[in-house]
C-alpha cells in the first residue's frame, strides 16, 4: 500500500499531484488537537486509505477536492 502514496519527499513526486495532497480532500478530517494540524483520517470508502491516519500533504488517486478549496 505504501506505493500508493503521494508524499512530497518522494523522488518520483509530481508537481501535477501538489494540489492534491490529503489535507484538501473533501474525505480528510483532522484529528483533534495539536496532532489536528498535520495529521487526519480518510473516511473515503474507495480510497485504500480509506480508515487510516495520513499526513496533510500525503495523497492518492482517489483525492476529490473540498468544495470550498480550504486546506487541513
Amino acid at each position: 500500500m505504501r506505493l500508493l502514496n503521494r508524499a512530497t519527499g518522494d523522488p518520483g513526486y509530481q508537481d501535477g499531484w501538489f494540489d492534491e495532497q490529503c489535507g484538501g480532500c473533501r474525505f480528510w478530517i483532522a484529528l483533534s488537537g495539536e496532532l489536528g494540524l498535520d495529521w487526519g483520517a480518510c473516511v473515503r470508502a474507495s480510497s485504500p486509505f480509506d480508515g487510516r491516519v495520513r499526513f496533510e500533504h500525503d495523497g492518492c488517486e482517489r483525492f476529490i477536492a473540498r468544495a470550498d478549496g480550504t486546506f487541513g
